[in-house]
């Protein structure tokens, strides 16, 4: 059995999969996830999305929820660190609060990369919105194209149909006029014949035509 050239594998799935949950996990967009598998796979962008959400996700949701669950455990992690570090500046020189650094994830960060973080997990909701959308559009499109190929499978069956009938009325033709042709033949031979008639004598007479 071949297979196309630019079939999915289960590699490709599983680097999809792990991907979109990264991001997912560290409040980045699935479109950028997309836009990386594409480029390691050598695929667009809206390949990836459509084989995402028409095969892949269904069968990671549990992964999903847990990855959205650990994205906002992030982020109120991340708040309870930047209101900390907001009540320490009260008492402290500008320049000491800008360079003070707290504990994340194991991980030492300044209050800069922690605002600089919450301003882009701020931006994670509207490239959702867009994904979102674009889900639906690649979904109208699915359905689209599936209520075409039922159209033309109907008009394909249909025409069969009609086919056949009109080879059955062409056969129901051809054997017509094959027995008027026999018909025509034996009336011809039946001319071609000469008839007789007995006289009253017992004698043979050949009739006229």
């Amino acid at each position: 059995m071949k297979t196309r050239q630019d079939a999915w594998s289960h590699e490709d799935d599983v680097l999809l999969a792990e991907t979109v949950l990264t991001h997912i996990k560290e409040g980045s967009t699935q479109l950028k996830a997309f836009d990386e598998v594409g480029d390691a796979l050598n695929r667009t962008s809206a390949a990836c999305g459509f084989r995402w959400n028409a095969v892949v996700r269904q069968k990671y949701l549990k992964q999903i929820d847990s990855a959205k669950r650990e994205r906002k455990e992030r982020k109120r992690a991340l708040s309870a660190s930047y209101f900390s570090q907001a009540r320490i500046g009260k008492t402290e020189s500008p320049s000491r609060t800008f360079y003070q650094t707290a504990t994340v994830d194991g991980g030492a960060v300044t209050l800069e990369s922690i605002i600089g973080q919450l301003k882009q997990l701020a931006q994670t909701e509207p490239a959702s919105s867009r994904l979102e959308l674009e889900n639906k559009q690649l979904r109208a499109q699915l359905e689209e194209k599936t209520a075409k190929l039922n159209e033309l499978e109907t008009k394909l069956q249909r025409n069969k149909q009609e086919h056949s009938m009109i080879e059955e009325d062409y056969q129901s033709l051809i054997s017509i006029m094959n027995r008027a042709r026999r018909l025509a033949i034996l009336e011809e031979d039946e001319q071609d014949h000469p008839a007789f008639r007995m006289d009253a004598n017992g004698n043979l007479e050949k009739l006229s035509k």
